[in-house]
């Protein structure tokens, strides 16, 4: 597939950070007490790593084959029926993440903010309007990340910062936490809230300068992962450990506790939902072009917008599978774990065959010759 070389190296880092940080900052910290109690920082700075290791896995791949996404490249790696059966997983994986993204952002509306419209409602207009954003091509794709990036970075920068006024470090103490048989799989939950850095292999064949991805790919995780583990730290550090397990969303519950000087807004929460609406907007129009993208090219079909409303009714479905709350955070932290073995582990695997055949494509002029092989 074709791109316009459009995409620089400051955007692709926008891209990368408004589409990792999303719906899973509501309970990011919920999830890393569960696992470690105090040691919450640690198990978030681990699975920062862990999801650090899949970009970079992505990323190489992307310079190596800088014209092509991990759909096309793979089919010249691993052959044609393998990888088309990775590739059937991954547009699944992230159809599925799409369908959960939706279904949190319509529990914690109805619940907080919409408490008399139908759970559906909320879902079926989120999915709509990024079905409908979908349709852009990929400069319009970055212009949306573009737009949104700062009203969704700072303004949760600075809660965050403020609420710190309110921390304990001794809520903090011991850093490696008092319980740790579930700490493996809070450090695979919390590296599964990275994900969505899978949107590189979209961004990197829109790039003007490929070479200059890893370093975009740095700034995107530094600054996502910086601000995730901050969030963390944060809210432990402000209601400890033992507090947090009670709570369902303790960042919203953080934002409640935090005021600006001189007493502005003594509740910043509801600049906190309208930030986190814009979050939640970005990161699943990432996942839903993720997927619609690269149906297409598995079809090899020259345009998207062909499945732009396609996928609509199969991820509804899902987004309602869950009958409620609990229910619906036990599969997603299920789904994120195995999701590793897509975005980490199978990138890896296909590194390892580029090295060890030699591939490399630097220009589009290879691209028919390393299809031919």
């Amino acid at each position: 597939m074709e791109y316009p070389r459009q995409v620089t190296m400051i955007q692709a880092a926008i891209i990368l950070i408004s589409t990792i940080i999303g719906v899973g900052v509501l309970a990011l910290s919920l999830f890393a007490v569960r696992a470690a109690d105090s040691g919450a920082p640690l198990v978030t700075f681990i699975g920062i790593l862990i999801g650090s290791l899949g970009l970079w896995l992505v990323t190489v791949l992307g310079m190596r084959f800088p014209t092509q996404t991990i759909i096309e490249y793979s089919e010249v790696l691993i052959g044609k029926w393998t990888a088309r059966v990775f590739s059937v997983l991954i547009i699944v994986f992230f159809s599925v993440l799409t369908a959960l993204a939706s279904r949190e952002f319509g529990e914690v509306v109805v619940t907080s903010v919409l408490t008399k419209t139908p759970l559906e409602v909320t879902v079926i207009v989120m999915l709509l309007l990024a079905a409908v954003s979908s349709r852009a091509d990929m400069t319009t794709f970055t212009y949306f990340h573009h737009f949104y990036f700062p009203l969704i970075v700072f303004p949760l920068v600075l809660i965050v910062v403020l609420s710190l006024k309110n921390a304990q470090l001794v809520y903090l103490l011991p850093v490696w936490g008092d319980e740790h048989s579930s700490m493996s799989k809070g450090i695979l939950t919390m590296a599964a809230l990275f994900q969505g850095s899978f949107i590189m292999t979209l961004v990197i064949p829109a790039m003007r300068k490929p070479d200059r991805a890893m370093l975009a790919s740095v700034v995107g995780m530094l600054i996502s992962g910086g601000l995730y583990l901050l969030i963390v730290v944060a809210t432990v550090g402000v209601f400890g450990a033992e507090e947090i397990k009670n709570l369902v969303w303790p960042t919203l519950e953080l934002a409640k506790t935090t005021s600006l000087p001189a007493n502005i807004l003594e509740r910043l929460d509801g600049a906190f939902l309208a930030v986190w609406v814009t979050a939640v907007f970005t990161t699943l129009l990432s996942t839903y072009y993720l997927a619609i993208h690269f149906l297409s090219q598995l079809l090899h079909l020259r345009d998207h917008k062909l499945f732009s409303f396609f996928l609509i009714p199969f991820i509804y479905v899902i987004a309602m599978f869950p009958q409620n709350l609990l229910q619906m955070y036990g599969i997603i932290q299920i789904v994120g774990r195995w999701g590793l073995v897509i975005t980490v582990f199978y990138p890896l695997v296909l590194l390892i065959v580029a090295l060890i055949r030699k591939k490399k494509k630097g220009s589009r002029g290879d691209q028919g010759v390393a299809k031919m092989d």
